[in-house]
């Protein structure tokens, strides 16, 4: 055997080896291969390509696979277990790409007996025969070490379920020397996005996940890769006089390759006909199901007068950027646009959600008004916008009439089956607003699957946060911390992620001081974070240590006050049990009638349980029991409330012989819809 060859070989040995070392690690890839080889990226990329002739990437899926068939083979797991274990963060994708490899699905493996090399394709020279039998004898400890000693959250879901019509509409491209033309450019994308979104046989990446490759280097495959996507609209153009000039292309990102393309030189006045001709070619282009009711949103046309949509264009970018300073500039550009054309239904619908998003937390709401009367002006002159709809709900969020807020949320999410707004209010809605912790993880599991990001993406991060949170509230503990470290690993400095964790941990083992260790590290890196100031209020309550928890709930209470925030009013009896134990009479009484208050209003699934502490406080004990009944035929509930009987306001309770009972109805009530709601998602292909 020639130096060369053996070279060749021993670097495959070692590459493999590292790779298969790795294979359970869904964030190890092509730079952390090069790292672990001790060389640079451009050599690892040469090397390999010199030696299989593929790419790093697809070395490294081809063993992730090839470990993942030895699994099958040898072991009861299921397809989504492993497709964990070889490092796929998706079920979907590990399941086409095995596809792929092999010309079968992985549920069929147990039936099949066919040779290995048959499958694969792959030439039998002698550097393969070693690979095999590296990955073989490395197999064995990696299968032992999976099933011996790992944790892994089995997400069973489908396999025969593929997501083909998968697409991402990358950032269009200014060809203006001016700049200022980019806002424009913008548009035509926004544009294309919004009217593939409304296709429902569509799942459509989300604006969030593709602006990153706004200036990326990154090639078709690697961007497919990341974003799980089979498709990708490319497109570029500019605006010159009274003249639209658009260049766009589909592209196959399985093949790297243009499946339909168009060059467009319309007059400005065609550009919605333009925009509507793109997205039913398209759709045609890649077989989609388009309905004549998506047909018929899709056709629409927002607005007769070029002058208010130039306007409403310029101001979506400071609508999306969140700011104070831009919700502001959009609002204002956005009146432009309304004055222009005074029926312009999606420039009404975004001031009303840009007044929302400004004070969205604030105790004292100045813009209630007008973001009803901008709401209803949307609905007028157009009621199945999606965007109307989700500013009408705001509205009603905004004066807490949250039933009527779930039917327009609802609705908007009919209209646009892709809308990662409403579907990220629609997970908010049942955290926060109307609890529903099994509702919560369905909207939370679909955040994910429409806002799809790198790993190195802050909004993977927070996206990862939420589901992480929504698996905790349902008891899937060990779940949830997986999530959250993948919250932490995308993005070290997410600002809540490491107040989750320490919650998770809590969760686990129930260590008090260890979880306000942990709360205090995070508080004080910033001392105005009030959401942590009171939870190590809690935790010295939960002790019976009143003195310094007091210290920390009068801290949060003067400053909730001084800010006139309307936040954690839920927890103002604890706060006012704490005052009256530390002779703070006058004000303990103040705080318990703030929460009394909240009790006559509250129309959630914890009006009972909270019911019951009003009751506990005050001593009427059979009134107390009677509430947690009531509450123990309640389903959807947060994992926290099986807590409760740890409650410092709930000790006189104890004494009652109903107290043990009803604790144990509600403990079983909601295992019982633990077990019901895991079952659910996992047949619908979501867990």
């Amino acid at each position: 055997m020639s130096d060369d060859a053996t070279n060749k070989e021993d670097f495959l040995s070692q590459a493999t080896s590292v790779v298969v070392e790795n294979a359970s690690n869904d964030q190890f890839g092509v730079s952390e291969m090069a790292g672990a080889l001790n060389m640079s990226r451009s050599t690892l990329l040469r090397k390999i390509k010199s030696t299989t002739n593929q790419s790093a990437s697809q070395f490294i899926r081809q063993i992730r696979l090839e470990i993942a068939m030895e699994l099958l083979k040898e072991t009861s797991g299921t397809v989504s277990e492993i497709s964990f274990k070889v490092g796929f963060g998706s079920v979907s994708y590990f399941i086409k790409c095995f596809r792929e490899q092999y010309g079968y699905p992985p549920g069929e493996v147990g039936k099949r007996e066919v040779d290995k090399e048959v499958h694969t394709g792959r030439n039998t020279s002698g550097k393969f025969s070693i690979r095999m039998a590296l990955v073989a004898t490395l197999l064995l400890m990696i299968m032992v070490a999976l099933f011996r000693y790992g944790r892994y959250w089995s997400t069973p879901g489908n396999p025969e379920v593929l997501v083909e019509k998968s697409i991402a509409v990358l950032p269009f491209k200014n060809e203006s020397s001016d700049s200022s033309n980019l806002y424009f450019v913008n548009g035509l994308m926004e544009s294309t996005l919004n009217n593939l979104q409304k296709i429902k046989d569509l799942r459509v990446i989300s604006r969030s996940s593709v602006e990153i490759y706004r200036n990326s280097d990154k090639t078709i495959r690697e961007i497919a890769e990341e974003l799980q996507v089979s498709y990708f609209i490319e497109g570029s153009g500019q605006k010159v006089g009274d003249q639209v000039l658009l260049n766009i292309q589909l592209i196959d990102a399985k093949g790297d390759r243009q499946i339909w393309a168009e060059q467009y030189n319309r007059k400005l006045v065609d550009i919605f006909a333009l925009q509507n001709e793109v997205a039913t070619k398209i759709a045609h282009a890649i077989e989609a199901i388009v309905t004549p009711a998506e047909l018929e949103q899709i056709k629409k046309k927002p607005t007769d007068n070029l002058v208010a949509y130039d306007f409403y264009l310029q101001a979506l970018d400071p609508f999306y950027s969140r700011t104070n300073e831009g919700l502001l500039n959009s609002i204002e550009l956005f009146d432009k646009a309304i004055d222009a054309d005074p029926e312009f239904a999606l420039a009404y619908a975004h001031v009303a959600m840009a007044y929302y998003l400004l004070e969205m937390f604030q105790a004292d709401k100045k813009y209630t008004d007008q973001i009803n009367a901008y709401a209803d002006k949307a609905l007028l002159y157009d009621p199945k916008s999606a965007e109307s709809l989700t500013a009408k709900a705001f509205y009603y969020i905004q004066i807490k009439e949250y039933r009527l807020a779930l039917p327009h949320l609802e609705k908007a999410l009919e209209y646009n089956p892709n809308s990662s707004l409403a579907v990220q209010m629609l997970a908010d809605f049942y955290f926060r607003l109307v609890p529903n912790a099994n509702k919560y993880l369905e909207y939370a599991l679909e955040g994910v699957r429409l806002n799809v990001a790198p790993s190195d993406s802050v909004t993977k991060s927070y996206i990862y946060l939420q589901l992480s949170n929504a698996l905790l509230n349902l008891g899937f503990i060990d779940e949830a911390y997986k999530y959250i470290n993948l919250s932490l690993d995308y993005n070290a400095n997410n600002y809540y992620s490491p107040h989750l964790k320490a919650f998770i941990l809590f969760a686990r083992d129930g260590a008090i001081r260890r979880t306000r260790n942990l709360l205090f590290r995070e508080w004080e890196q910033d001392t105005t974070r009030l959401d942590i100031l009171q939870d190590i209020a809690k935790m010295y309550y939960l002790e019976y240590n009143y003195d310094s928890s007091y210290v920390y709930f009068r801290r949060f209470v003067d400053t909730r006050k001084r800010n006139g925030l309307a936040i954690y009013v839920e927890e103002n009896a604890k706060i006012a049990l704490v005052y009256a134990k530390m002779g703070l009479t006058n004000e303990a009484a103040e705080l318990f009638h703030d929460f009394s208050t909240y009790c006559d209003r509250d129309q959630s699934i914890y009006h009972s349980v909270n019911m019951a502490v009003k009751y506990a406080y005050e001593g009427k004990i059979d009134s107390a029991i009677a509430q947690l009944n009531i509450f123990s035929e309640s389903d959807n509930f947060q994992y926290w409330f099986l807590l409760i009987e740890d409650e410092p306001i709930f000790k006189p309770l104890k004494a009652h012989p109903e107290f043990p009972i009803v604790m144990q109805k509600i403990k079983d009530r909601f295992w019982q819809n633990h077990d019901r709601i895991k079952r659910s998602l996992e047949e619908r292909g979501l867990l």
